[in-house]
């Protein structure tokens, strides 16, 4: 039998010194071990599934004496009961740490998400919206650990906000929907969504549609549609002349702003907007009426770019801005009194197409571009009409060659 060890007592343990491995007795195999340095810390050496083991039992004077010798005991009686104490504790540390890994607060998750996504994004502008109503509504629930966000938390977020803007209540649910979608995929979090809608908020929130106060864009009047393009012509710039494209195309300000020479066939009188400068991202044909072609054939052609309408660096498409100057300076003014702005013309023309011609509500909402709500609509109509769109913005350019005196 191997001589056992004698039992040391606490103050003879302090005064070992000398590097090296020295059993102090109690438990077999229990050791204290010093280093070169004089670091000293407690090892249990025994058999373990048939093989010597060491087992690290902490530091001294961390851990006392009496202390290693209780963990050496609890060490030594799984060892007889089949286990392996140094096994199960890799375990429990391999767990903690994958814990503490997933431990991922909402505000580090947005972080991250926006860092994921930042190649999604339409343009810088929608990735600062996204980025200032998380940050600016989210503080309650920012360092929260997104694995125990719940229906309280979520509802606190946005039940403050949902009746007095509602629209931007709405969107921050829907991106804080997504955020947690993407903690979810990425482990930090299980179960359901919290802030979903369908089957679950919308059964504690009052229905969007049904507070949002809709307030549309300054529009004119349809029978101001012949004085504004009257008045428009004889302002000269760019920015007009960009404006009259819009009205005549009834476009939105960034696809003409953005319009290049490659996109626009005059022979075949059609403007191709590519599907990345589209909201829907589906590409759009535009019928361009003979007002339009000889708008169009009337610009010049700026050496160094393919714009339209380049800006002041000929590299770059005009503002957003100079469009809507454009418009202000010419002091038109909707129904309500309100100044006017390019966005409306689009109105502008829909209103004419309901209300003054028999073409149908489709090809109207299909010359704005406008995404079609039926799924089985969608599924069924293959072309654009554009033939058939020709004639109708060959009408709308004659309805706006003319003045006329309000209704």
């Amino acid at each position: 039998m191997p001589k056992k060890a004698a039992e040391l007592g606490a103050l003879q343990v302090n005064r070992l010194t000398k590097p090296g491995a020295h059993a102090v007795g109690g438990v077999a195999g229990l050791q204290l071990k010093i280093n070169d340095a004089g670091a000293r810390s407690w090892v249990l050496r025994a058999m373990v599934a048939g093989k010597r083991r060491d087992m690290g039992l902490g530091g001294f004077p961390d851990v006392p004496l009496a202390d290693a010798r209780q963990k050496a005991r609890e060490a030594r009686s799984k060892i007889d009961a089949g286990q392996d104490p140094i096994q199960e504790r890799q375990a429990t540390r391999s767990a903690s740490a994958a814990a503490r890994a997933r431990a991922k607060t909402f505000a580090q998750c947005v972080e991250a998400f926006m860092k994921a996504k930042s190649g999604e994004w339409k343009n810088a502008k929608h990735r600062a919206q996204w980025q200032s109503t998380l940050d600016t509504h989210c503080a309650p629930i920012g360092n929260v650990l997104v694995k125990d966000i719940d229906l309280a938390q979520v509802l606190t977020v946005l039940e403050p906000i949902w009746q007095t803007t509602t629209e931007t209540a709405s969107r921050l649910r829907g991106r804080i929907e997504t955020v947690l979608d993407w903690a979810t995929a990425r482990g930090y979090r299980t179960g359901d969504n919290p802030a979903r809608w369908r089957g679950h908020l919308d059964q504690l929130l009052a229905k969007p549609r049904k507070i949002k106060k809709v307030k549309h864009q300054p529009a004119l009047k349809v029978d101001d549609a012949g004085s504004f393009m009257v008045a428009l012509r004889k302002v000269e710039g760019m920015s007009a002349r960009a404006l009259e494209l819009a009205m005549l195309a009834a476009a939105r300000s960034g696809e003409v702003r953005g319009a290049r020479w490659p996109e626009i066939d005059l022979q075949a009188k059609v403007w191709t907007v590519p599907a990345e400068r589209m909201k829907a991202k589906k590409e759009h044909r535009v019928a361009l009426s003979k007002q339009a072609v000889t708008l169009l054939k009337a610009l010049p052609k700026i050496e160094g770019t393919d714009l339209l309408f380049p800006g002041r660096k000929v590299e770059q498409p005009l503002s957003d801005m100079s469009l809507t100057a454009c418009m202000r300076r010419m002091g038109f003014r909707d129904a309500e009194g309100r100044m006017c702005v390019p966005h409306g013309c689009r109105s502008t023309f829909r209103d004419w197409a309901a209300e003054r011609t028999n073409y149908p509500r489709e090809m109207a909402e299909m010359a704005l571009a406008h995404t079609i709500e039926s799924a089985v609509e969608a599924a069924y109509r293959r072309g654009d009409l554009l033939a058939k769109r020709a004639a109708m913005m060959q009408a709308w350019a004659d309805f706006c060659d003319k003045p006329r005196p309000p209704r």
